[in-house]
């Protein structure tokens, strides 16, 4: 048997998707199926585009061309990156399965200093108004600059015209560069991205039971649990990736703890709020701490009336 797997064409996507794919044929092989899949590039709009994406994640930038493949039969599943998909799930595709989470730290790559120990006024690159609002509030002496391109592009810049750069700890990781990062900043100085750390496998809810259960058995309960009260939450405060927010649930137990911050762009004020209960009730939670930073003001802070 032999399954199509859309990827986006960058290194660390085909490596992301290559790792579900070594985990597919791993799970067939368990069961006595004999499985081989074919990584097929799929160009999206994040890719080709030279512009700014901030405020294009809520329309899912590098998702709907991939969701596209499956719905027009080109290939029979994709992998995303969690935290660049919409909240809102869709109507005609299966979420069949979220991988087991990466670190879900930030990277802080520099020629040597620590975020602390940065010089005054260091230039530090980054395409996310979350990180960048969040490294403001610990350094406010600090110069953001917006930053593009693929993590050999991005980490090129650092002693060139940046003194550093902040990457997601799962993609350096995944690449086998997490040697690296000069510091995986605390969560509780860079609360990460709703989702960040997580794959998501979309496929045709009539997919062929035999290689669709074999993808559904990848899914990590606690992962999905946590990564729902993430998304719930980033819904109700109805944004994308690319707004100031930072979620991070954890499952011990059943129980399901969530902390959110919502911050304004300069990094001057910011909104934390946690909640705890089952893990069955992960999008309830979710929501409730949506609705409970949105009456404490978090729109304002997102730059919404």
């Amino acid at each position: 048997m032999k399954l199509r797997l859309g990827t986006r064409a960058s290194l660390l996507a085909r490596t992301q998707s290559g790792m579900v794919a070594d985990a597919l044929t791993e799970r067939a092989r368990e069961r006595g199926v004999d499985l081989e899949v074919e990584l097929v590039e799929i160009t999206t709009h994040g890719d080709i585009s030279r512009g700014s994406l901030v405020g294009l994640s809520e329309v899912g930038v590098f998702v709907a061309a991939l969701r596209e493949a499956v719905l027009d039969g080109t290939c029979d599943l994709a992998v995303h990156s969690l935290k660049d998909m919409p909240t809102q799930l869709h109507p005609e595709l299966e979420l069949a399965a979220v991988s087991a989470r990466e670190d879900v730290r930030d990277a802080l790559c520099t020629t040597g200093p620590g975020l602390r120990d940065l010089p005054e006024g260091a230039a530090i690159g980054t395409g996310s108004p979350r990180r960048g609002a969040q490294l403001l509030a610990v350094r406010p002496d600090l110069r953001v600059e917006p930053l593009r391109g693929n993590v050999d592009t991005r980490l090129g810049r650092v002693g060139a015209d940046l003194d550093g750069v902040v990457l997601a700890a799962a993609g350096l990781a995944r690449l086998g560069r997490l040697g690296e990062a000069t510091e995986l900043i605390d969560p509780e100085d860079m609360m990460p991205a709703p989702g960040q750390g997580a794959l998501a496998i979309e496929i045709l809810p009539t997919a062929d039971a035999q290689w669709a259960d074999i993808v559904r058995a990848l899914d990590d309960v606690a992962t999905r649990a946590a990564v729902t009260a993430e998304r719930s939450l980033l819904g109700v405060l109805d944004a994308g990736c690319s707004a100031p927010i930072g979620a991070y649930a954890t499952v011990e137990s059943g129980q399901l703890s969530l902390r959110a911050r919502v911050v304004d762009v300069a990094g001057t004020l910011a909104l934390n709020e946690s909640m705890r209960g089952p893990a069955s009730e992960a999008a309830s939670l979710g929501r409730s701490t949506g609705w409970t930073l949105l009456g404490r003001g978090a729109a304002r802070l997102m730059g919404r009336n």
